[in-house]
């Protein structure tokens, strides 16, 4: 690969990781299943890096790839509709527009408790992202944690309002709420 093909490469690279979980998320939020997501994420990226030189501007990356994003999903849905019943072209067009227009929202809320998850002491935080762990089951975590059931929920209750709290005061700081 020559010196301008990997630093494309390498800006492309660099807007993808930084756009990955919001375009996920966005994607989530019209899909069935966290594996459907993955599904379509695989393709969303393969058609992001084959268009890439046609995007203009870098600064337009992120919306450019939300407009990727939803006609992926669009056509993904479209082919699985065959397969299951889902929600109508219109009801999609309707929840795609509602997700691009609050992914900003929910990308600061993501930071923010990002930013609070990581002001935890690292055996709590451990503990929460373990309990929050796709097919993670309460009783097992409780359980590795030298808790009762009753005992572990109670304590992922306060924390939740910590990390809620936390959420909330550093939204209000940047003024995001």
């Amino acid at each position: 690969m020559d010196q301008h093909n990997m630093e494309i490469h390498e800006l492309f690279l660099r807007q993808f990781t930084a756009n990955q979980a919001a375009i996920r998320a966005y994607v989530r939020r019209l899909v069935p299943t966290r594996h459907d997501a993955a599904d379509v994420m695989q393709g969303i990226a393969l058609v992001l890096w084959k268009k890439f030189s046609e995007l203009a501007e870098q600064d337009d990356f992120r919306k450019w790839s939300f407009g990727v994003a939803r006609y992926e999903t669009l056509a993904w849905l479209r082919d699985k509709g065959r397969d299951r019943l889902i929600l109508s072209n219109e009801v999609l067009n309707i929840v795609a527009d509602e997700s691009a227009k609050i992914e900003s929202h929910l990308s600061s809320q993501r930071e923010a408790l990002e930013s609070c998850l990581e002001k935890l002491p690292s055996e709590q935080r451990s503990w929460i992202l373990v309990a929050y762990t796709p097919d993670s089951h309460i009783q097992e975590v409780a359980e590795q944690s030298g808790k009762t059931v009753s005992a572990f929920y109670q304590w992922l209750h306060r924390i939740r309002m910590r990390l809620l709290e936390c959420t909330r005061r550093t939204l209000q700081t940047e003024g995001m709420l």
